[in-house]
């Protein structure tokens, strides 16, 4: 019973700081956000910080990976909602770029992210997005509905395309008259792979 009590008190001060961090990170950007502020905001000491994440970069991480899958959840629904297949797909990169005008999204995934952690497309969360639209086009390609190309070189040109979109939306000085122009400009380069009819 004790260590059970623990490791839900470990899982609950994990979450805490979490919050915390997002809400900071949100806020003030990664280079402003401060350990004590975020660790005093619910109670904890660095010490807890640095015991679950090893420092405020991991504590970053670990933001990022939990929005960058609420993003990916939030997208594959819009594709589910516009029917799957190709559709679906082309409702999933719109509804990622378009996340890119919240104010957390900018600053902590689109901003921040590839500043802080590097390269998104070696980003766990990323990696998950990218194994669901190989299974996607693997599904296209055997119904004949994409040319005969490499799938996963595919997929992650697709992915990449609405991701640059996004950080370009995201950095834009007018990120609303920025996003029809990406959205159009994604879809237009990802019809090519449409087979005609």
């Amino acid at each position: 019973m004790a260590v059970r009590t623990r490791l839900e008190k470990m899982a609950e001060n994990r979450a805490r700081l979490i919050a915390a961090g997002r809400q900071a990170f949100a806020e003030k950007g990664f280079a402003a956000a401060s350990m004590d502020e975020f660790t005093a905001a619910v109670g904890l000491t660095r010490g807890a910080l640095h015991h679950n994440f090893g420092d405020k970069k991991g504590l970053f991480a670990a933001v990022v990976e939990q929005i960058d899958t609420e993003l990916s959840g939030k997208a594959r629904a819009s594709g589910i909602a516009a029917g799957g297949g190709w559709e679906g797909l082309m409702a999933e990169g719109r509804a990622y770029i378009e996340m890119a005008l919240e104010p957390e999204v900018q600053r902590i995934v689109l901003l921040d992210g590839p500043a802080v952690l590097g390269d998104p497309s070696q980003w766990p969360s990323q990696n998950r997005c990218l194994q669901a639209t190989i299974a996607t086009l693997q599904e296209l390609s055997a119904e004949g509905r994409i040319r005969s190309v490499d799938i996963e070189a595919l997929a992650r040109l697709l992915n990449g395309m609405a991701l640059n979109a996004a950080l370009w939306v995201a950095a834009s000085e007018d990120a609303a008259a920025t996003l029809p122009k990406a959205i159009a400009a994604f879809e237009a380069l990802a019809s090519g792979v449409c087979v005609d009819g």
